[in-house]
């Protein structure tokens, strides 16, 4: 399995943004699918983004799309989710992830075996 490091979250205002990183080690950065995932208080955990193994293809919640971004460098084993025009209700402990196998980072929660240990984002109004 790969470990996986996030940082960047952080308390920002309503309409700020913020750029979270997941550092991978422990496993060849290109052979997996990743993911961001985010958890609220009380709530179920929710796929946020997804990236392949290239960074070709890239898949979105309805609820971020146009607002954030997800890239990832290979070179440096580094995932990214650059987060814009951010919201009170994006507040949450953002987790990477890093899907098993071949699988795709489509959003499917059991599609991932490797998670971060999270970074708390918080968004002011």
């Amino acid at each position: 399995q790969v470990q996986l490091v996030e940082s960047g979250g952080g308390l920002v205002q309503a309409g700020g943004s913020l750029r979270l990183s997941c550092a991978a080690s422990g496993h060849t950065s290109s052979s997996s699918a990743m993911g961001w995932f985010r958890q609220a208080p009380g709530k179920e955990r929710e796929f946020a983004a997804g990236i392949s193994r290239s960074g070709g293809s890239t898949y979105y919640a309805e609820f971020v799309k146009g607002r954030f971004t997800i890239s990832r460098d290979n070179a440096k084993n580094t995932m990214y989710l650059q987060m814009n025009s951010l919201k009170p209700e994006d507040t949450a402990v953002y987790y990477c992830a890093a899907a098993r196998g071949t699988a795709q980072a489509m959003g499917v929660r059991s599609d991932f075996d490797s998670w971060g240990q999270g970074t708390q984002v918080t968004v002011s109004s």
